[in-house]
């Protein structure tokens, strides 16, 4: 098995988060250290170690839907000190991870697992499904802008897939957008509304495919059903 997989078998992290901390050099196997991809290793046979830890298989996946607020980052531990998406289940026994990335200033639906095979799976260009962003953006948006957004717009050298746009409501100096995506690219909606002129004020992810944050409450979190753990392995 190799080893970045193995890593996510163990909930460490996602195999694409995993594959970083190998190349920062914080994995050992059997005492040495491992610091470059295409390592194998037997689960049954070899010691891993990640950060002086050693690392076995989650025996309980685990599923969590949290209602990230502003003002947390969506990663294990941040070098700013500043909070992170895991000061938010804490108590949550088995060691989960977050599956993609809302950044610092944007809150909304974020899902977190120990299943490793799962979190690589809807982080995947090939299987990503749809995210909806509802988002304030200053000015008001002309339709011919809308449609840029629709077809895809050129940011830091690639072109976007196409996005369903929907023109909410327009108040005072400010636009409210709801936006879906397949991507997944870092801050990508805030660029993709930059590139039009247009900043955005205020971001949330409001839902992952059919999977929503219904009633939940900001900063408060809820196990995800079977059935939704189903729908998400399907990628329909």
């Amino acid at each position: 098995m190799k080893l970045q997989k193995y890593m996510a078998h163990c909930g460490v992290a996602s195999r694409r988060k995993s594959e970083e901390m190998i190349k920062e050099g914080k994995v050992v196997v059997n005492g040495e250290v491992i610091d470059y991809m295409g390592k194998v290793i037997d689960p049954d046979k070899d010691v891993v170690k990640v950060n002086g830890r050693r690392i076995k298989p989650e025996s309980i996946k685990k599923y969590i839907l949290l209602y990230k607020p502003e003002g947390y980052v969506s990663t294990l531990s941040d070098e700013k000190d500043r909070k992170t998406v895991i000061d938010l289940v804490k108590d949550v026994k088995e060691r989960v991870y977050p599956v993609g990335r809302l950044d610092y200033n944007t809150s909304g639906l974020l899902i977190m697992t120990n299943d490793g095979d799962l979190a690589y799976k809807l982080t995947h260009p090939k299987h990503e499904i749809k995210k909806t962003y509802m988002a304030k953006v200053r000015g008001h948006i002309s339709e011919e802008k809308l449609e840029k957004l629709r077809n895809g717009v050129q940011i830091e050298g690639y072109k976007t897939s196409p996005a369903i746009v929907r023109r909410l409501k327009e108040n005072q100096g400010t636009s409210v957008i709801e936006i879906s995506i397949h991507e997944g690219k870092n801050r990508q909606v805030r660029k993709m509304f930059d590139s039009i002129g247009h900043s955005v004020v205020k971001l949330q992810r409001v839902s992952i495919g059919r999977i929503n944050l219904d009633n939940l409450e900001k900063g408060k979190w809820r196990l995800l059903t079977s059935k939704e753990v189903n729908y998400l392995r399907e990628g329909r």
